[in-house]
């Protein structure tokens, strides 16, 4: 589920935005006030959507903007004429007076993004340290050594213990070693 931070200058627009947003099945931890609130809510949770006015008591919404954590959404709320500036910018906008379906709509289309964002990032084959693949290797030369395997089929063997396990890769080929090497 993507987070959603709210923001705007007074607390009673914040809370009724929060209010509506949770209504229909936003989960939102954060309702801020100003833009440091915000700033410091978005680095505590990493990634999400931050609905937000384009004035603060603080700062603007642009400099807000260049200030979010890298994956943190800015949704602005306001006036055709503050739109001119957000073109280029990586800023969805949302006109005043705020149409509640149109708010949703856009909330939705945004927090499904970040969801394929956060997907694609799990399927990203993760970078083994130079440590990590040497324990690798050292583990399959030791299984084709004592085993007879080719090194095809001791990565397969590796492979097969560590789904079967539950484990990664390196914490078999640790396990292996620790095993054979007693």
């Amino acid at each position: 589920m993507t987070n959603v931070i709210v923001l705007f200058p007074k607390i009673e627009e914040a809370k009724s935005v929060r209010n509506l947003l949770v209504r229909h099945g936003f989960q939102v931890p954060a309702v801020c006030t100003t833009g440091a609130q915000a700033l410091a809510q978005a680095d505590a949770l990493g990634d999400g959507i931050l609905v937000c006015g384009y004035r603060y008591a603080d700062m603007m919404y642009s400099e807000l903007h260049d200030c979010l954590p890298p994956h943190f959404e800015m949704l602005l709320v306001a006036s055709k004429r503050v739109w001119d500036d957000c073109i280029g910018n990586d800023i969805v906008c949302v006109s005043t007076p705020i149409r509640v379906q149109d708010l949703l709509n856009t909330l939705e289309m945004m927090a499904v993004q970040i969801e394929r964002r956060r997907k694609r990032l799990r399927q990203k084959p993760k970078v083994r340290s130079e440590e990590d693949k040497k324990t690798v290797r050292e583990a399959k030369e030791l299984l084709m050594e004592r085993n007879n395997m080719s090194e095809e089929e001791a990565h397969r063997y590796l492979q097969k213990c560590s789904m079967d396990g539950g484990r990664n890769l390196v914490e078999t080929a640790q396990m292996v070693l620790s095993m054979m090497n007693f």
